[in-house]
């Protein structure tokens, strides 16, 4: 209520002000400096005034940018009190002339400003202060060594009230530091930030800021050659005036043309809500949450309470930006008074609190949703890592096994061999004893090498030393049938990989020679498109199936924790093929 009375309150003024401002510039018996010489100007004052004073009303009425809009407002009133100069009488002439320029500090003000009503930069800051400088500061003391009713381009002017001694090389030294100097530095300056923002800015803050910076840069532009121009030609400046007059008008409707598009944006919500229901399932919701934030670098983090992290859609950790990071910003969804995600976009959207706000609304129960699905993956994936870690910490173990039997017993019966060697040889002519110590030594030897066997069982010393090749040609020369080997990789594959294809190829070929009564087999591992195929084949007769007593049930978990597939096709017609791929990266 008190919004709509200070509204109405608003525009009354601007009625009377507008009303006002367009008679003394109809009847104007006099022209000042830069004034318009023809009788439409009256509407162009109107025009312009209304408009910044409408644009801003309606910026703070909707609350899109209450500063913003006070910023517009007082850019229409000054403008309209920048008319009062027509006025024939001393008083009103004196404070037009003195605010002929405040005007435009304020707009420059808005524009830098836009669209929060804020300037953000120290830049910004010197470069508006400058004009406020200029415009209320240098203006008034121009004013002070300025006798009007004699100045040349000011032919019937009312007596300025703020002359304090006539003075024209003081006044023509002030205008000089007022234009030339402080406004040309001023207006790069303002250019330079308008130019930088764009340059910097994302694509929703240059869809954003795109009509207004476009419209308001062309109104520096031409204050430029304002400047420039009317000082060298009267004609010149009129032509310069009347384009201002266009360019200034342009901008309030620039500005509304940006609230427009944010009204359409709202649209996107109602968009949302259609699409999320009709085809909640099968929407991809980071998609749909893109289009309707018109921001393709959206992120969706799902917050897993129990676990205390964000997770994305596969279930993997993620950690959110930082608190003060300048490229990314997070919205909170909430779901029945709980967090359910955060929204990690752009952070020019936060100046949209609306539209984020009605799409984390609309999207909450399909977020909801989908962090439940987000959950179950993060258990999944919990569960393959710590599968993985089991299958690793189960291979070092053996590795040290494998080491302690090679560098423990084994090297003791290999000692003990040399010396029964050594004992054979000092009781050679005692041929009882002889050949009890030859078959003591055989025994050895045999016990030796069922060590040696099941140390490469525990884990192939081969694989570690040699590589994957050496370590499978080791395996298919030991078949007892004719086994041929390809091997298409190059260097060396991740350990726990090169680990489950050594036993992969060990135990389908011992299933071969075990079951499968072939004449012949082959092995085939080559590496294609980040993953490795491994492929086992026999003439057997066929009928091998996991989890039958075959011993590949272990080893298809082995894979499945590597992130990897193991298929068998094995019809009862005869033939077995093991197929199996595994990511590597």
């Amino acid at each position: 209520m008190a919004v709509r009375r200070a509204t109405i309150y608003v525009a009354g003024l601007a009625l009377l002000a507008g009303v006002t401002a367009a008679i003394l510039t109809a009847t104007r018996k006099h022209e000042e400096l830069r004034a318009v010489g023809h009788p439409e100007a009256w509407a162009f004052v109107l025009l312009i005034g209304w408009s910044f004073i409408g644009s801003g009303i309606v910026a703070a009425a909707r609350g899109l940018g209450p500063r913003f809009g006070a910023l517009m407002i007082g850019a229409g009133f000054a403008w309209f009190a920048a008319a009062l100069s027509a006025s024939g009488e001393p008083v009103p002439f004196t404070i037009g002339m003195l605010l002929a320029s405040l005007w435009i500090a304020i707009f420059v003000h808005a524009l830098l400003a836009f669209p929060g009503g804020r300037l953000e930069s120290h830049a910004a800051r010197v470069v508006v202060g400058a004009y406020y400088f200029q415009a209320v500061v240098l203006q008034l003391g121009w004013l002070m060594f300025t006798n009007t009713t004699t100045l040349d381009g000011c032919h019937g002017c009312p007596m300025n009230l703020l002359l304090i001694s006539d003075r024209p090389r003081l006044a023509n030294a002030i205008l000089f530091i007022e234009q030339p100097i402080v406004g040309v530095v001023a207006l790069a300056g303002a250019v330079a930030i308008l130019a930088h923002r764009w340059w910097a800015g994302t694509p929703p803050a240059r869809r954003s800021l795109g009509p207004v910076l476009a419209s308001g840069g062309a109104c520096l532009i031409i204050l430029a050659l304002d400047i420039l121009v009317e000082p060298l030609s009267y004609r010149g400046g009129q032509v310069i005036g009347w384009a201002s007059v266009i360019a200034f008008s342009a901008v309030p409707f620039a500005f509304l043309l940006g609230l427009l598009r944010q009204r359409l944006d709202r649209s996107a919500v109602a968009q949302l809500v259609i699409e999320l229901g009709d085809h909640a399932a099968q929407t991809n919701l980071q998609a749909a949450l893109s289009r309707a934030l018109r921001d393709p670098s959206v992120q969706i983090a799902y917050w897993l309470p129990d676990a205390g992290r964000y997770v994305d859609t596969e279930g993997r950790p993620v950690d959110p930006p930082a608190e003060h990071d300048a490229h990314r910003a997070t919205t909170t969804v909430d779901h029945d008074g709980e967090r359910v995600a955060i929204l990690v976009h752009d952070p020019s959207l936060l100046e949209d609190p609306e539209l984020v706000h009605g799409v984390c609304a609309a999207a909450g129960l399909a977020l909801s949703n989908q962090r439940l699905q987000a959950q179950l993956r993060a258990r999944l994936l919990e569960l393959q890592q710590s599968r993985a870690r089991i299958v690793e910490v189960g291979d070092a173990e053996r590795r040290r096994l494998e080491r302690d039997l090679h560098d423990g017993a084994q090297q003791r019966l290999v000692s003990l061999s040399l010396d029964l060697s050594s004992v054979g040889a000092r009781v050679r002519d005692d041929p009882e004893t002889a050949a009890l110590v030859t078959a003591i030594r055989a025994e050895l030897a045999r016990s030796l090498e069922e060590l040696r066997e099941l140390a490469q069982g525990i884990h192939p010393a081969a694989l570690t030393d040699h590589g994957l090749p050496v370590a499978l040609e080791t395996v298919a020369t030991r078949c007892v049938i004719p086994c041929s080997l390809t091997v298409a990789i190059e260097g060396r594959l991740p350990v726990p990989v090169e680990v489950a294809i050594y036993y992969l190829v060990s135990e389908a070929l011992a299933n071969v020679a075990k079951h499968a009564g072939a004449s012949r087999a082959s092995i085939s591992v080559a590496r294609t498109n980040g993953s490795v195929r491994i492929e086992v084949t026999d003439d057997g007769v066929g009928g091998a199936r996991v989890g039958t007593g075959s011993g590949l049930t272990g080893l298809a978990d082995r894979i499945a924790a590597l992130e990897g597939s193991l298929e068998v096709r094995s019809p009862l017609s005869g033939g077995t093929t093991v197929r199996a791929e595994i990511p590597c990266g």
